[in-house]
C-alpha cells in the first residue's frame, strides 16, 4: 500500500474531515487519512430519503451507501457521521436541475453539488468538528505554487474530475486535500482489497447520482409537468419544420429524435428558445461558435495572464480560448457549446476557473468587444 498520504507536513498529527459518500474513493481517502497517523473522522451527507434509497444502485449518499461509510469507518476504528441534507440538496440540486430544463437549459447538477451541499455545507462542517482539513475522493490534484495552492488535472486523465470543481474558490482549496489526484483508480481499488474494505469492487456511482435509470425528461417531467408543452422545430429562417413534444427532450447538438425527414442535410438541434417553445434546427456547420457569454466568473489563477485552453463539456478536449471581459472566446470555433454548461479555464494542466454558459455566438458572427 502507498506509504505517504499526501497532506502535507502542517497536518501531519492534526484533525481530519473526510467526506464519505459510501464509494470506494473516498473510503480509500479516510483509510490512508486513518493510516497516515491523523485523528481521522468520516462524514457523509444524507442527500435522499434512506428508506426509498435501499438498494438503489448507481447513487451516492444514500441508504446503502451510507450504511456502506459506517461499515468503513467501524472497521477502521474512526467516528462516523451523518448529516441529513436532503431538504438543501432538493433545493439546491435537483429542483434547479429541473428549472434549468424547463428552461431550455443543459444543467450539470454535480458542479452545483459541489458549490453547494459537497463543499459549502461539509465545510461549515468540518469546521465546526474542529478540523484542520477537508479531505474527498476527488481525482483531482492540488498543488502548492508560488501565490498558493493551484487546482490542477488529476495525473490519470480517463479520471479526472477537474471541470467540476472549476468553482472552487482559493479559501476552499486551502482547506481541501484531494489524496487519489496522483493514483489510478486499479490502485485505489487494489489499496481498499488489501485493506479488506467491503467497497473495493463496489461499483462507481453514475454521473447524476438522482437519475440512476438516465431516464432525466422522466425526472423534469415529474417535478415541472410543463416541461412537456408542445411546440415547433424550425429552422434557421424561421421555417416550420415540424413539431415537438416538449424541450426537456432536446439538447444543444442533438441529431436524433428529431423525426425530419426529407432534408436535404441531417439536421442538428442548434439552440432552444424557452419562451417560444421553438426548437432550431440547422446543419453541422451552424453548430460552431465563435464566443459564449459567461456568468458568475470563479477565477483562482491569481496573476496568470498567459494563454488559455477550455473545456466546454467533461468529456471535451481542451481548445485554445481567449477570456475578453465575461465572454470566451474561441479562436477555431468550437461545437456542442450549450447554456447552463459550464466553460473552464486552464493552463496546461492547471485549472484557471470558469463560469456558467449563459448565450453564444455563431462563430461567423463572434468578434471581440
Amino acid at each position: 500500500m502507498q506509504a505517504d498520504f499526501q497532506l502535507g507536513p502542517d497536518l501531519k498529527g492534526k484533525r481530519i474531515v473526510v467526506a464519505m459518500s459510501g464509494g470506494v474513493d473516498s473510503s480509500v481517502v479516510a483509510a490512508l487519512a486513518a493510516r497516515s497517523g491523523a485523528e481521522t473522522i468520516g462524514v457523509t451527507l444524507q442527500l435522499y430519503d434512506h428508506g426509498a434509497a435501499v438498494g438503489r444502485t448507481g447513487s451516492c449518499c444514500a441508504g446503502q451507501d451510507i450504511r456502506d461509510a459506517r461499515a468503513v469507518c467501524d472497521k477502521l476504528g474512526i467516528a462516523h457521521y451523518v448529516f441529513d441534507h436532503e431538504s438543501a440538496f432538493r433545493t439546491s440540486v435537483i429542483d434547479q436541475f429541473a428549472d434549468e430544463y424547463l428552461a431550455g437549459r443543459t444543467p450539470i447538477p454535480c458542479v452545483r453539488c459541489n458549490m453547494g451541499v459537497k463543499f459549502t455545507d461539509l465545510f461549515r462542517l468540518a469546521r465546526e468538528l474542529g478540523a484542520d482539513a477537508l479531505a474527498t475522493g476527488h481525482y483531482v490534484r492540488r498543488v502548492l505554487g508560488p501565490e498558493g495552492p493551484e487546482l490542477h488535472r488529476a495525473a490519470d486523465p480517463a479520471r479526472d474530475q477537474s471541470y467540476f470543481l472549476f468553482a472552487t474558490t482559493r479559501e476552499q482549496l486551502d482547506f481541501l486535500r484531494f489524496p487519489l489526484g496522483g493514483m489510478p483508480k486499479p490502485e485505489v481499488r487494489a489499496i481498499a482489497a488489501e485493506l479488506g474494505l467491503g467497497v473495493a469492487a463496489k461499483p462507481d456511482s453514475q454521473d447524476i447520482c438522482f437519475v440512476p435509470d438516465g431516464d432525466y425528461a422522466r425526472l423534469v417531467r415529474k417535478l415541472r409537468p410543463e416541461a412537456e408543452t408542445e411546440g415547433e422545430i424550425v429552422d434557421l429562417t424561421g421555417r416550420v419544420l415540424g413539431r415537438h413534444k416538449g424541450l426537456i427532450h432536446f439538447t444543444v447538438g442533438q441529431r436524433k429524435g428529431l423525426e425530419l425527414g426529407g432534408q436535404p442535410e441531417p439536421l442538428y438541434v442548434i439552440r432552444l428558445d424557452a419562451a417560444e417553445q421553438r426548437v432550431i434546427v440547422g446543419p453541422k456547420r451552424a453548430l460552431a461558435v465563435g464566443a459564449a457569454r459567461l456568468s458568475d466568473i470563479n477565477w483562482i489563477g491569481g496573476s496568470y495572464t498567459g494563454s488559455l485552453t477550455a473545456k466546454v463539456r467533461s468529456l471535451a478536449k481542451p481548445v485554445p480560448a481567449a477570456l475578453d471581459g465575461d465572454r470566451i472566446l474561441f479562436p477555431q470555433g468550437e461545437y456542442g457549446v450549450s447554456p447552463g454548461q459550464a466553460a473552464v479555464l486552464y493552463a496546461g494542466d492547471r485549472v484557471l476557473g470558469g463560469g456558467w454558459i449563459e448565450a453564444t455566438e455563431a462563430a461567423e458572427l463572434a468578434v471581440a468587444a
